[in-house]
């Protein structure tokens, strides 16, 4: 393949950080400060998508037991839970650059952690069955460089499910979302827990409100190589992305 330019999620949020360099920065420092407050936020973030939507989809993507799973940017295990209850437990991976999200995963769900970004996977070439990703597309830098990553580790046919909340296309359902998720989520989060918390779930809106369409998502994982692209969509809102690893994967890698 030959080389792009960067091709990040959504732009430059300047109200969070000044340049694309910054990005990571950010998103790491945010986590590690809120991550003992994330599961009590996410309960007043999730709008009722919990553990059901979760491991349906799972399931629905292909994933089975004993598949040897890859969770990417895992936080606090709740995608990851679900996983191990469909594959056990020893089969699941935990990914995240936030040594604060990994600790309180740590605390939740007995399963092997890695500290590390989503673009640069310690793993060697084909050694996974199934890679997850649940509602962190918006913090990575360049999604086909991160998509590129995920086919790399993926063995011959192997899966990818990545979670996220998008834009509606209703408009209605779009100003439901702009006060819900915009306004009363920070403020409840704040309340709850602490004004770090407040941000994170401010950044969390300004990033699904410019975050890039689901077809660009979707041209994204074609161009990294991945197969059998789709997107399942629930209430108009809940995006789930689904690909598989080529075949022949072993001689597609770049």
């Amino acid at each position: 393949m030959t080389d792009k330019a960067a091709t990040p999620p959504h732009p430059v949020l300047s109200a969070y950080y000044k340049d694309p360099k910054s990005r990571q920065d950010f998103v790491q420092s945010i986590f590690d400060r809120t991550a003992r407050h994330y599961d009590r936020i996410n309960a007043i973030f999730s709008l009722g998508s919990g553990r059901w939507y979760r491991r349906w989809m799972l399931r629905r993507v292909g994933l089975k037991a004993g598949d040897k799973v890859l969770d990417v940017a895992t936080g606090t295990g709740l995608v990851a839970r679900e996983a191990a209850r469909i594959a056990g437990k020893n089969n699941i991976i935990g990914l995240d650059m936030s040594a604060g999200m990994l600790a309180q995963c740590r605390q939740n769900l007995p399963i092997a952690l890695v500290q590390a970004d989503a673009q640069h996977l310690p793993f060697p070439d084909a050694c996974l069955d199934f890679l997850s990703m649940g509602y962190a597309l918006r913090h990575v830098s360049d999604l086909r460089k991160t998509f590129i990553a995920y086919r790399r580790v993926l063995k011959p046919g192997g899966h990818v499910l990545i979670l996220e909340i998008g834009r509606a296309n209703n408009a209605s359902i779009q100003a439901f979302l702009k006060f819900y998720l915009g306004r009363v989520v920070p403020l409840l989060s704040g309340i709850a827990a602490t004004r770090d918390s407040r941000k994170l779930m401010e950044y969390y809106w300004d990033t699904i409100a410019e975050c890039v369409l689901p077809h660009e998502i979707m041209q994204n994982l074609r161009d990294a190589g991945l197969e059998n692209v789709r997107r399942y969509t629930s209430f108009g809102v809940f995006h789930a992305y689904a690909a598989q690893a080529p075949q022949d994967n072993a001689s597609q890698r770049s």
